[in-house]
Parts: structure tokens; C-alpha cells; sequence
């Protein structure tokens, strides 16, 4: 099969069960998103599917054949990660990638105009950040410098 991945095109020859996160991590050494819960309930395996962000655990890798994926490598120097580096949004650094991943596709969901369900009129207030980043956990607690993070890194 076909994977495109951070840009670049892969070909693969997976069993058909394989997950994406599993086709990431073992097969293209690409380990930045964590397997976590295995069961989609963590979030440390969020990777961008067209944008969107989803739990790689989840979906087969097989079924992403024209989809482009963008995992935690295929985002250096994005001012999501300028923000957890410059407001200290992590501790032990586990679920990063994930968070990172989840911020920039709640972005992406912010900028086309996405409802949440706090019906906040501000998309970025720090109760809307926090309902939108709620499929991604931290066992450390670093959320508090999550928010400003993620705020920041939209220019607020």
C-alpha cells in the first residue's frame, strides 16, 4: 500500500489490520505519537489526517491510501510548539505530541468556523480551549500552560 506521511510518499506491505499508529511506529520508525490507551480515550496518538485531527490507534492504515497524514515530525518549528516550548506545556513529555497535533488541528477547526459545545462567542477563550483539547490527556496536569499555548500560537 500507498501511505503519504509528512510529505513524502511510502510504500508499504502491511497486513490489512494494521492501525495507523502501528504502521507509523513500527514500520516507518516514525515514533513520535504514543501508544497510549490503545482504545482512542488518551489522545497520545493524534496525528493529522487532511487536517483533521484523529486518533491513529483507531483507523487502519490500509483505509488512509490518498489521505495525507501529518504526525509530530511533520511539524517542526509550528507556533504550536514555539508555545508549549516558550509557556512550559509539558512535564514529562508523553502525551506532547499528541496535544501538539490536537492543538493544530483544533485550530484548523477554529479557523473554519467548527462549533464546540460550550457555545462560547469567543472560539479561543480558555473554556473553549479546554472543552476542544478534552480528547487529549496529560496524567502530569500540565494543563494550565497548555491554554496560553494554544492561545498564543493563534496570535491572541
Amino acid at each position: 500500500m500507498r501511505l503519504t506521511v509528512n510529505g513524502s510518499e511510502h510504500e508499504l506491505d502491511l497486513d490489512p489490520r494494521t492501525t495507523l499508529l502501528d504502521a507509523l511506529r513500527e514500520h516507518l520508525g516514525l515514533t513520535g505519537a504514543k501508544k497510549g490507551c490503545d482504545h482512542g480515550q488518551c489522545g497520545a496518538c493524534t496525528v493529522l489526517l487532511d487536517g483533521r485531527r484523529v486518533n491513529s490507534c483507531l483507523i487502519l492504515a490500509i483505509a488512509q491510501q490518498d489521505a495525507r497524514v501529518t504526525t509530530i515530525e511533520g511539524l517542526g518549528g509550528h507556533p504550536v510548539q514555539r508555545g508549549f516550548l516558550e509557556h512550559d506545556g509539558f512535564q514529562c513529555g508523553y502525551c506532547t505530541p499528541g496535544q501538539i497535533c490536537s492543538a493544530v488541528g483544533m485550530l484548523g477547526e477554529v479557523e473554519r468556523g467548527w462549533p464546540s459545545a460550550t457555545g462560547d462567542d469567543d472560539p479561543l477563550s480558555d473554556a473553549e480551549i479546554r472543552e476542544r483539547m478534552s480528547g487529549n490527556l496529560c496524567r502530569c496536569g500540565a494543563y494550565p500552560n497548555m491554554v496560553p499555548a494554544i492561545r498564543e500560537a493563534a496570535g491572541r
